[in-house]
């Protein structure tokens, strides 16, 4: 964990519009800063950066936020990677929270394996570019394949040479520590000597999604080489092959602009079609989906598109993961190449754009592609029919999100047509699978508490009373109750209190509805008394994501005070706002107005069903309530605060 001082000194430092002026060209128009926004295509700038603020906004697509949610957003970097990329921008030594000697070790071993690889990858470019077996050798093979100088700098590929220990003398001369040497696969040890393990192979280096090193893949480059096609770094401390998808890192902004991953199986095919313009694809290399690569993919987009060879080893490669990509909520796409090319070599073939026409010409749903390729073995066996109707039951059964009832029924509905089966049976069993997966769950749970908690998809309505519902207005309220708040809290109000001692004596009658509000308060009386003056920029990186995330959004245009509130509320008079103070008195004298109203409203409803005998004293509160309202709204259009 990074320490919360090393945070401070990092958010301390941030300049928004050298951070975001690297991704957007920026031009300044009075107290901010104008572009095109990044994460919509747009021909006249709406993107606006508040350098005061520290905040940025889109007002046409809406996107918002500060620095590091910029990078997170932009780069798909996690909370912490964004802190590191910054720290790293501006020197800053990073400070880990007190940790075990254990992870210690394992933090030390990792930094290791990432410097050795990072080490390995310039040498391998180095071999390529730079001696002669490389240019006869290596440029030669890439070349052939159609491969041009840009495409390869861009991804670090390298260059192997047949020699048998040139790597490993390197990796020695340079001090790097032997013990980690058989972790990494680059050398490998044989009768007592340190021998390289690619040996002339072309390398294709593998990173993780904030671009370091994590590990490689070497296809052979020899027709009658009879080793391995490929061979791929072992697993180790930071290469965990069902974690990774190859082209990620260059992918991953391509992916949320297109709002779609192609997925392919190897290395060259991810090459090619970057080259053919074609940025948003990644590959599994070669081996099953895992749960980690479709959260991975999810990260960026809810549209899967699985781009394999047209043969049957291809679509049966396609096929493997399905259920867990359902499970996940990816909307999948098929594709298959015809001919017996792969995307590779059906890119150079046909052209970028008759490919990306092809793409989306030949995309077949997955779940209908794998029902129409079963039942051609069916063919007419009953048997076989059974167990292919329990099997796409079962399939379906992992749209389980109450969000994709419709998408599940559409379904339900074209499968039973295929299977010339009833659609009421139909959803029957994908029930049933369902309640199994429950009950399997949760051992000790029946079968009819099963059937209880599964998600339902069926619309319910429920009678409520609208009068005790916490509406989008009483959000706006509070909304400002904490703007004001978090911006002026630690300010004094007088000379005993700060206005945010001055805020939580006022409404201690009055509290706060909504758990996000509620949240956000108590996010806040923690810094505040941590003494860690919490205000509007601090609080943007605060460590908690939901706090960040609210804070920024507080801030934004739309939530500044609005005069015409008094007209909303039907009083007659405007406030006249001079100081600070007025703007957090208002705010709150409105907060308890709104409370108030919706207190007589609440009051007013119990009266017509209570009992005689209890209505006097409900006829009591509706005075004293009346009456706070009556002086509260005198207040409000009467004084001017100075």
């Amino acid at each position: 964990m990074i320490t919360s001082q090393t945070i401070q000194q990092i958010t301390s430092r941030i300049d928004i519009i050298d951070v975001v002026g690297e991704f957007v060209k920026l031009k300044k128009r009075g107290t901010n800063f104008l572009g095109n926004c990044p994460f919509h295509n747009e021909k006249s700038p709406s993107f606006t950066v508040s350098p005061a603020k520290e905040i940025y906004k889109c007002f046409g697509c809406g996107k918002s936020g500060n620095t590091i949610t910029f990078l997170m957003e932009h780069e798909k970097y996690s909370y912490v990677e964004a802190l590191r990329w910054l720290a790293a921008r501006y020197n800053i030594e990073i400070e880990e929270t007190e940790s075990s000697p254990a992870q210690k070790i394992a933090q030390q071993t990792a930094d290791s394996l990432y410097a050795i690889n990072h080490f390995a990858m310039e040498w391998f470019t180095k071999q390529y570019w730079d001696t002669d077996a490389g240019a006869s050798i290596a440029q030669s093979y890439m070349q052939h394949r159609g491969f041009l100088r840009p495409i390869v700098e861009k991804f670090k590929i390298g260059y192997s040479p047949s020699d048998r220990d040139l790597l490993a003398k390197a990796l020695i001369k340079n001090q790097f520590n032997p013990e980690l040497f058989a972790k990494t696969g680059l050398v490998v040890e044989r009768n007592g000597e340190w021998q390289d393990n690619y040996r002339d192979r072309i390398v294709f280096p593998i990173h993780n999604t904030t671009g370091k090193i994590i590990g490689f893949g070497a296809r052979q480059i020899a027709k009658n080489d009879k080793s391995p096609k490929y061979i791929n770094t072992p697993e180790n401390d930071i290469y965990i092959k069902s974690r990774i998808l190859y082209g990620s890192y260059f992918a991953r902004t391509a992916i949320d602009k297109a709002n779609e991953c192609l997925l392919v199986e190897g290395y060259t095919d991810v090459v090619s079609l970057h080259q053919a313009g074609i940025e948003n694809v990644v590959a599994s290399g070669g081996t099953s989906l895992t749960i980690d690569q479709l959260r991975l993919i999810k990260k960026y987009t809810q549209n899967l598109t699985i781009i394999y060879d047209g043969d049957a080893a291809g679509v049966k490669a396609a096929l493997r993961g399905l259920d867990m990509a359902l499970e996940e909520g990816l909307n999948v796409q098929l594709v298959l190449i015809p001919d017996k090319e792969d995307p590779d070599s059906y890119v150079n073939k046909v052209g970028p754009d008759a490919f990306r026409t092809f793409v989306q010409s030949a995309k077949k749903d997955f779940i209908l592609f794998q029902l129409e390729v079963q039942l051609k073995e069916v063919d007419g066996d009953l048997n076989k029919k059974n167990i292919l109707v329990n099997q796409i039951a079962e399939t379906l059964s992992k749209i389980n999100k109450p969000e994709d009832f419709t998408k599940l029924q559409e379904y339900i509905l074209k499968c039973s047509s295929l299977l010339h089966i009833d659609e009421t049976g139909l959803t029957q069993l994908v029930n049933k699978f369902k309640r199994d997966k429950i009950v399997k769950e949760e051992k000790k749970m029946s079968y009819d508490e099963a059937a209880i908690l599964m998600p339902s998809f069926s619309p319910e309505q429920q009678e409520v009373d609208n009068i005790d519902i916490f509406t989008d207005k009483d959000l706006k309220f509070e909304k400002q109750l904490m703007k004001m708040l978090i911006e002026h809290g630690t300010e004094k109000w007088d000379d005993q209190k700060t206005t945010a001692a001055w805020i939580w004596e006022e409404i201690g009658s009055f509290p706060l509805e909504n758990p996000d509000m509620i949240f956000l308060m108590d996010a806040y009386k923690q810094w505040y008394n941590d003494g860690k003056m919490p205000n509007g920029k601090t609080m943007q990186y605060h460590e908690d994501e939901r706090v960040r995330n609210w804070v920024v959004t507080l801030f934004e245009p739309e939530h500044e005070i609005s005069l015409r509130w008094n007209e909303k509320l039907n009083i007659s008079k405007k406030i006249e706002v001079k100081t600070f103070h007025g703007d957090v008195e208002m705010s709150l004298l409105y907060y308890k107005l709104r409370k108030i109203k919706k207190m007589i409203d609440l009051n007013q409803a119990d009266m017509e069903h209570a009992k005689s005998e209890d209505q006097i004293l409900m006829l009591q509160i509706h005075k004293h309530l009346k009456d706070v309202e009556r002086e509260l709204t005198q207040i409000i259009g009467t004084v001017i605060i100075k």
